[in-house]
């Protein structure tokens, strides 16, 4: 018994010892081996229009890509995992520099990714990434993370850009930490080209931290002891350059990536084919002569034939000085009833001298009927999303000519039953046209969120824009919301009617502040190109991240909108009239515009931007583009609306939300 319980024993550590060694993984093979890298520097070059549009922080941290590893793409890194670097260079100048100093302890999540059957304590995966943090401390919470996840751009690592890919690794640099000598780590992205799925071969890390370089195969590890690596802006992010082509060629190209990409060809019943061979003339013309102006004159034509106010197009400024440099001293206003009436008489003007009174209605311009000369005429200002813009515009344009310009008006004024003709000559005036603008009042000085106390003790909260200083706008805002709350106001009215929009995360996340659920608002569809269709990516829903309990206010809401709320504006606005939190109050819907935006170069130095991105309701239905978010609560256009000096609509949301209270 004692021999054969010996023998057991002995076949027993003979066995352990073989699996012991069939497992053990071997060194990694190291370069550059001087002890483990101590501070890392690097670059990072942006192209992107928007890379920064409203940035007051930005941080290069260690990225935590826990997320990466578990494919969870709601993770959020904690805190104690952020070390955060320092920007070495202009921020504001492409490219800029950094520097991070590694911690001796590093707190990141720990990820067993050896596959050697065991269990063991794993390692620290880090990335070297950008970030903008808008709210709370020095460090990133679930809202600068934009809910969680990992860098798509912007950071040592190269993800697949397709939206169907989740964001899956295809190359870069990573930093790893391993606690001891004993932790493994894969030597390529294994036969599924994916990296930690467990079909890959590992190898031991020595202790401390390791520079993983993805982009060779096996990967190479480095223990350098100052690693330079630069931040790669990615494929999507980046911005997409025709500039070295031909004008016809760059006409071709940008041709076809609006046939593949742009957001809204099957709403718009855009025909892009007609469209190319529309304007091919065009270019083909202005690139026979070598004119860079008439290759501007044919993308501005190009691009005021497509009803899409986010599309930007070239303009010439003297050309536009002259052509719209002269007027009348008036402006229009369209009614309700379908009558354009004069809003405004310049004093001292060729419409007062010839006695046009404000109110007086207009028949015709030039002996064309006033609805035909509004319908014929195109804004400089074009293009638009909505009918209603584009009408409003209309109006500003048709009594622009250049200067001594013989017009003949016919009109009305409020206190005569007959009509009289005024032939006038236009004057080198600005006045009118500034009148009738949109944004008429503002300085170019304001504060991107300002507030003030009403007479009923309403709070009054204007946002200008969500493109500003993102970090002093939360903070704006986050004291108006406390004064609210805290002093338990008997109501909030939030004026939209003079922003332009900006970033559309801030405007959802602002609005969260009114609301007590995460609630989910919507997807967003881009163009894919490995699947070559435009793909709704269930991971990618925009909902609410919820404030302090403190700062969200519950009580009725007014939302003022307007022709001039725009874009990211808009989602704010749509975003109130969710569980019809807000009454939304206006004359008119907002502009129409939606959806995520994306630039690119043409010759001569042309930067155009065009839409790229669908954003859809829970059913998959897209919102806001083409249509604008109505009012709930509509404030006539009316002669006694548009003559008088009082804020008709503010006042509009006063009553409606006396009434609300008194109900």
């Amino acid at each position: 018994m004692r021999k054969t319980g010996l023998l057991l024993l002995l076949l027993l550590i003979t066995t352990s010892l073989a699996m012991a060694q069939s497992t053990e993984l071997p060194p990694a093979e190291i370069v550059n081996d001087e002890g483990g890298p101590v501070t890392i520097t690097g670059e990072v070059n942006y192209s992107n229009a928007f890379f920064t549009l409203g940035v007051d922080e930005p941080l290069i941290i260690l990225e935590d890509q826990g997320g990466f590893v578990t494919r969870n793409r709601r993770f959020i890194m904690s805190e104690e995992s952020q070390t955060l670097g320092k920007i070495t260079t202009d921020f504001f100048t492409s490219p800029f520099t950094y520097s991070i100093d590694l911690p001796a302890e590093p707190q990141a999540s720990l990820h067993d990714v050896d596959n050697d059957g065991e269990e063991d304590t794993g390692v620290m995966v880090y990335a070297v990434a950008y970030w903008n943090n808008i709210w709370g401390d020095a460090y990133l919470e679930e809202r600068d993370l934009g809910g969680g996840g990992w860098s798509g751009a912007y950071a040592s690592t190269r993800i697949d850009p397709n939206p169907s890919a989740e964001g899956e690794l295809l190359g870069g640099t990573y930093v790893v930490y391993a606690q001891d000598d004993q932790q493994g780590f894969p030597t390529s992205f294994g036969p599924d080209g994916k990296l930690f799925t467990g079909d890959e071969d590992s190898v031991l890390l020595p202790q401390g931290y390791t520079i993983v370089n993805l982009d060779t195969d096996p990967f190479t590890f480095s223990r350098e002891r100052n690693p330079v690596i630069d931040l790669i802006e990615g494929e999507g992010a980046e911005i997409v350059d025709f500039s070295d082509q031909s004008y016809t060629e760059s006409f071709e190209s940008l041709i076809e990536m609006y046939r593949q990409r742009y957001a809204f060809t099957e709403l718009k019943n855009i025909d892009w084919n007609a469209k190319r061979d529309e304007f091919m003339p065009l270019f083909e013309a202005a690139e026979e002569v070598s004119d860079p102006a008439a290759f501007a004159r044919a993308l501005r034509d190009f691009t005021w034939s497509i009803p899409d106010a986010h599309l930007n197009a070239p303009t010439d400024d003297q050309e536009f000085a002259d052509a719209t440099g002269g007027g009348l001293g008036l402006s229009l206003m369209e009614l309700d009833d379908d009558s354009v009436i004069v809003t405004f008489v310049l004093e001292g003007g060729p419409a007062a001298e010839a006695g046009i009174e404000v109110g007086a209605t207009i028949q015709s311009i030039n002996g064309t009927p006033i609805d035909e000369a509004i319908s014929a005429t195109v804004p400089w200002s074009s293009p638009f999303s909505t009918e209603h813009n584009l009408r409003l515009q209309q109006l500003r344009y048709v009594i622009r000519f250049p200067v001594d310009t013989d017009v003949t008006v016919e009109y009305t004024n409020p206190e005569s039953s007959e009509s009289a003709t005024a032939e006038m000559t236009t004057i080198a005036e600005r006045e009118s046209f500034s009148f009738s603008s949109f944004n008429r009042g503002l300085t170019g000085v304001e504060l991107p969120v300002e507030y003030r106390l009403l007479d009923n003790f309403m709070l009054y909260i204007k946002i200008y824009s969500f493109s500003e200083s993102s970090r002093l706008t939360i903070q704006l805002w986050e004291r108006a919301l406390a004064i609210a709350a805290d002093n338990q106001l008997p109501g909030v009215i939030v004026d939209m009617r003079q922003n332009g929009g900006g970033w559309g995360f801030l405007a959802d996340q602002m609005a969260a502040y009114f609301f007590d659920e995460p609630l989910v608002l919507g997807f967003s569809s881009s163009y894919d190109e490995s699947r070559g269709e435009f793909f709704i990516d269930p991971e990618s829903e925009d909902r609410f991240i919820l404030p302090r309990e403190e700062l969200r206010y519950s009580g009725p809401v007014a939302v003022l909108v307007g022709p001039a709320c725009s874009s990211a504006c808009e989602l704010f606005s749509y975003n109130m009239t969710q569980e019809d939190r807000a009454a939304i109050v206006g004359q008119y819907p907002t502009g129409g515009l939606s959806g995520g935006q994306e630039a690119f170069l043409m010759p001569e130095g042309i930067q155009l931007q065009f839409s790229v991105n669908r954003p859809l309701d829970e059913d998959g239905n897209i919102i806001i583009e083409g249509t604008g978010v109505v009012p709930t609560v509509q404030v006539p256009v009316t002669a006694e609306t548009v003559l008088t000096e009082d804020d008709v609509v503010l006042d509009a949301a006063v009553a409606h939300l006396e009434s609300v209270a008194g109900g």
